[in-house]
């Protein structure tokens, strides 16, 4: 098919924007001509993701590709993390091949962290010989997130072989070390892990920077690093991307990486700047096939009514109009759901901590962060049973194993603010075993044998009714639309807001209290565990 886009043509890499026309035939740019025309809209390269788990919108790919298209979001560099921690390889298959069946260019990573650690039950096992399969597969365009970064820097054989296998095919290394600096960061570094989406201070962003990482400035629904880190992109703009990493699908229905654009430029950023890092770099650093609005590139592009707001009028992928002022052209996908639970209900008593402790630890969980604090309070004893306190919002929470029968792990947890019920979700990262937060023992139990019955989900139960989204898929995404989804997660995150929750995103939130990777401390379905020192802790605090 042979077009021709005619308005104001924004050239990135020579830094500027001439009245003009564009002709494109058989999905490649042909010409790009300078012209005077009446079209006042402007003509970009589109936006990538640099990095996303397509998972954390609760769609599968191609359901994710028809809201991202309305945003001018071509493409995404995408790690299949969390489905490969459900089903293997089999998941990150699934998502290849789902995602094929439409124009959006997805780029997936093969899994390095499979389990993340072995301090958690995942459902799953991705070795060193899975990632040479993975990696001499050329639809696999990257060793994705190396969470493990004490195994880099202590020279674990399994991980060193996963990065080895990497360097073999000559692919990228994406790097996951919050906080990570000094010496430690060098040898991480020099292992040859190149980017971080994880620095959450401008000093961390700063040191990566000029060790030679690429640093991606992350802004998703729990985890918010664009204020801290955009202080960089004025002098480090070539090196620095854009990213959500986790995007739940109420917020990837209102913008994506087109916010962080018009945030970057309403701070006064170069305009120019900030769209390298939007849309050329991902390309170049990951080798994508995608193209940056050159003669002879694939027509991946955007009309965008202004360079303020960037409200997307049009995107073509491959020169083919996927988007046009309002309506997404990407079709419904039919596919298979895949899962792997086999769990069964769970009793009341289950969710009893039987202890006479005076003092106990507690998470304390930080709005937009994915790092908690370890501190310490008074426990609440009724019957012999550590319980809830919701006058000092010191909760009761539960890591429950989904694969297999288990004794459920018991923790407390500070800030998610019920006053009543529980909210429960089988997104856990990163293994997806059940995660539940509640007022008391028989409010958990309700809302993990609700998810249970459901085989994966997100729920929220008061005194008088409950309400639950099912995620069919792995657990832990929907077979339904974007609208439909994002509806529904709307009114449960409603809900657990009259339930009390003041956080800005209470499931996202109650995600990644299993993230062990992430200090401070966390709970995974074996127990309590310290990120700082990387092992497990007591629940109770001893006298010294």
């Amino acid at each position: 098919m042979n077009l021709t886009l005619k308005g104001n043509i924004v050239d990135i890499q020579n830094r500027s924007i001439y009245k003009g026309e564009i002709t494109i035939e058989n999905g490649k740019i042909k010409s790009i001509k300078k012209k005077d025309c009446i079209e006042n809209h402007y003509i970009l390269p589109g936006f990538i993701d640099a990095h996303i788990h397509i998972e954390s919108s609760m769609l599968v790919p191609s359901e994710f590709a028809k809201v991202a298209v309305k945003h001018g979001t071509v493409a995404t560099v995408s790690d299949p993390h969390e489905i490969a921690n459900v089903l293997g390889v089999k998941g990150v298959e699934f998502m290849i091949e789902n995602g094929k069946q439409t124009p959006f260019k997805f780029n997936f990573g093969a899994p390095s962290c499979v389990p993340a650690t072995s301090f958690e039950s995942a459902g799953a096992v991705i070795d060193s010989d899975d990632i040479k399969s993975l990696m001499a597969n050329p639809d696999i365009k990257y060793l994705a997130e190396m969470m493990n970064y004490p195994g880099v820097i202590y020279d674990d054989a399994e991980v060193l072989k996963k990065i080895e296998w990497a360097k073999h095919y000559n692919k990228p290394i994406d790097g996951h070390a919050p906080g990570l600096r000094g010496e430690d960061l060098t040898k991480y570094i020099s292992a040859g892990i190149s980017t971080d989406h994880e620095c959450f201070t401008y000093e961390e962003g700063l040191e990566k920077l000029q060790k030679g990482m690429k640093v991606i400035i992350r802004e998703g629904s729990a985890a918010k690093n664009f204020e801290a880190l955009i202080g960089l992109l004025d002098d480090h703009f070539q090196n620095m991307m854009f990213c959500s990493d986790d995007k739940h699908p109420d917020d990837l229905l209102l913008g994506h990486i087109n916010q962080l654009c018009a945030r970057a430029v309403a701070k006064g950023n170069d305009i120019f700047k900030v769209l390298q890092a939007a849309c050329v770099n991902p390309v170049k650093h990951y080798n994508l096939d995608v193209g940056l609005l050159q003669v002879g590139d694939t027509a991946d592009c955007i009309v965008v009514e202004d360079l303020t707001d960037f409200k997307t009028l049009q995107t073509y992928i491959n020169g083919e109009l996927v988007y046009d002022n309002g309506k997404s052209k990407i079709q419904h996908v039919n596919f298979e759901n895949l899962n792997n639970f086999n769990t069964s209900k769970k009793a009341v008593e289950d969710f009893r901590v039987e202890a006479n402790a005076t003092k106990i630890r507690v998470i304390e969980c930080l709005d937009g962060e994915l790092v908690t604090n370890q501190i310490t309070e008074e426990a609440t004893v009724v019957d012999n049973n550590l319980v809830s306190n919701t006058e000092k919002d010191i909760l009761k929470m539960t890591v429950v194993n989904r694969y297999q029968n288990d004794k459920p792990a018991m923790a407390f947890i500070k800030n998610f603010g019920l006053k009543e019920g529980s909210i429960a979700s089988s997104v856990g990262h990163d293994s997806h075993n059940i995660i539940a937060v509640g007022v008391s023992d028989e409010a958990i139990c309700k809302a993990v044998n609700l998810l249970i019955e459901n085989e994966g989900g997100i729920c929220a139960i008061s005194d008088t009714e409950q309400k639950v989204v099912a995620l069919p898929v792995a657990g832990i995404m929907s077979d339904k639309d974007a609208e439909t989804i994002g509806k529904q997660y709307s009114e449960l995150d409603k809900m657990a807001k009259e339930l009390g929750s003041k956080l800005h995103a209470p499931y996202m939130s109650l995600s990644f209290m299993a993230l062990l990777v992430i200090p401070s401390l966390k709970l995974s379905d074996k127990g309590l565990f310290d990120g700082g020192k990387f092992e497990f802790t007591d629940l109770v605090v001893n006298p010294s």
